[in-house]
C-alpha cells in the first residue's frame, strides 16, 4: 500500500483541503484548485506514469532474455522485498521526507512526524474498504480552535493547561467511519385504548368508560440512520455526541478530501449491527405508528409488526474536530473536546481543577466564616 501526497500541479507543494470555500489550498505558490481540477490533474499524472512503466518494463524483460541468470535474482529481489511488506502493514515511507510513518491498522489518512506532511494511505481506503460518501469539513481549524478556546475559558473550574497553546496544537480534524442505513418498509400495530368522561348531574358524578381496539397500518420510510463503525470509537462516543450531521450534504468519496486531515478506517462491519439497526428501526417505526393513534386516555400495545421491503447501506466518512486530554490529577481517564465539523455542535467531558475548587470553597468558608465573626461582634 502506498503513501500518497496530493502535490500542486505548479510547484509540487503538498496541498490541504480549505473548509472555507470547499477547495485546494498549496501554502507554498498560493495556487487553489477545485477537486475536479485536482482530480483531472492527476488522472493525467497517473496516466503518463502508467506509460512510462509500461516502457521500462517492455525493456526489462528484453534485458532479461539476454540472461537468465539476471532473472532469477530480479525474482529474488522481488520476492523479499513482498515478504518485508507483508510483515510490515504498519510501516509506510513519507512521499516528502522519506521518513518512517508508523500507524495503527484502522488509520487511512495523517501527518508525517517530520515534515509534517499531509499522507493518504492509499490502500486503507480502498477495495472493499472505498467508503461511498465523505461529508467535508465546513469549519476551518482557525475557527475550530476560536470557538475551543471560547468554549473552555468559560469552564471555571477547568484547569488551564486544558487549553493551552501545547493543547490547541492537538486540535485534529479527524474524519470517522460510519454506516448510514435508509430503508423502506411497512408496519402494524394493534392494541387497546381507552376514553373515559366525566360529568355531574346535580350531587352525581358520572363516569363513562369506553374501550376500543385499535389498529394501524402503514408505509414506513427511514431515512439518514447512522451507526459507528469503528471499535476504538465506541467507548468514548465522540461523534455520537455531535451529531446529527447533515447527511445531504455529503459527496461521492474522493481522498483528495482528506489532505490536511486524519482520517479512519472502518473494523465494524455492517452484518454485526444488523439485528441492533433492525431493533432500532422497529422502535422508531412503532414511535411513529403510536402517533397516529389519537387522543385516548390510555393505550396498551398488544402487538407491532415491521417488514423492511428495501435497506439500503452507505459506507462514509464524518468530519469531526477533536482533542484529547489526559489530566495529571487523574491519569486514568482520558477527557475529550469534540466539535462537528460541519455544524460546529460541540460536546466534551471535561476534566476538574481541584486546586481550584479548593480554592474556592476555601473563600468561600472563610468569607462566610468573617460574616458570621462581624454578626456576633456587632450583637
Amino acid at each position: 500500500m502506498d503513501a500518497l501526497t496530493h502535490k500542486c500541479p505548479n510547484c509540487n507543494g503538498a496541498l490541504t483541503f480549505n473548509p472555507d470555500d470547499q477547495q485546494f489550498h498549496c501554502p507554498y505558490c498560493g495556487s487553489v484548485f477545485t477537486v475536479d481540477e485536482l482530480s483531472a490533474f492527476e488522472a493525467k499524472q497517473k496516466s503518463t506514469l502508467d506509460i512510462a512503466e509500461k516502457k521500462t518494463e517492455v525493456k526489462d524483460v528484453s534485458n532479461a532474455t539476454e540472461s537468465n541468470s539476471s532473472t532469477d535474482t530480479v525474482i529474488d529481489d522481488l520476492d523479499t522485498s513482498e515478504e518485508i511488506g507483508a510483515k510490515n502493514m504498519e510501516l509506510y515511507l513519507c512521499p516528502n521526507c522519506g521518513a518512517e510513518i508508523v500507524t495503527d491498522a484502522t488509520t487511512a489518512a495523517t501527518y508525517c512526524y517530520y515534515c509534517h506532511n499531509p499522507v493518504v494511505l492509499q490502500g486503507r481506503l480502498s477495495g472493499e474498504f472505498l467508503p461511498d460518501k465523505v461529508l467535508p469539513f465546513a469549519i476551518s481549524k482557525e475557527k475550530a480552535t476560536a470557538d475551543f478556546l471560547n468554549w473552555a475559558q468559560k469552564k471555571f473550574f477547568v484547569p488551564k493547561d486544558f487549553f493551552s497553546a501545547s493543547q490547541v496544537e492537538k486540535l485534529t480534524g479527524v474524519y470517522f467511519p460510519y454506516w448510514q442505513v435508509d430503508a423502506k418498509g411497512n408496519g402494524s400495530l394493534m392494541g387497546n385504548g381507552t376514553s373515559i368522561r366525566v360529568w355531574i348531574i346535580g350531587d352525581i358524578e358520572y363516569t363513562e368508560t369506553k374501550q376500543y381496539a385499535i389498529s394501524r397500518k402503514g408505509n414506513l420510510t427511514f431515512k439518514g440512520l447512522v451507526k459507528n463503525a469503528l471499535t476504538k470509537n465506541t467507548p468514548q462516543k465522540m461523534v455520537a455526541s455531535v451529531q446529527p450531521f447533515p447527511l445531504e450534504k455529503a459527496v461521492t468519496f474522493q481522498n483528495q478530501y482528506l489532505a490536511g486531515f486524519q482520517a479512519e478506517k472502518r473494523d465494524i462491519e455492517y452484518d454485526t449491527l444488523k439485528d441492533e439497526v433492525m431493533a432500532e428501526l422497529a422502535d422508531y417505526g412503532e414511535k411513529k405508528l403510536q402517533e397516529t393513534v389519537g387522543s385516548y386516555a390510555t393505550f396498551t400495545k398488544t402487538q407491532h409488526d415491521l417488514n423492511l421491503t428495501e435497506t439500503k447501506t452507505s459506507y462514509l466518512l464524518l468530519p469531526v474536530w477533536l482533542v484529547t486530554y489526559r489530566s495529571s490529577e487523574s491519569t486514568e481517564k482520558i477527557f475529550y473536546y469534540a466539535m462537528n465539523g460541519q455544524t460546529g455542535k460541540v460536546s466534551g467531558i471535561l476534566p476538574i481543577s481541584y486546586k481550584k475548587l479548593g480554592l474556592v470553597s476555601a473563600g468561600i468558608f472563610l468569607g462566610l466564616f468573617l460574616l458570621f465573626l462581624l454578626g456576633g461582634y456587632f450583637l
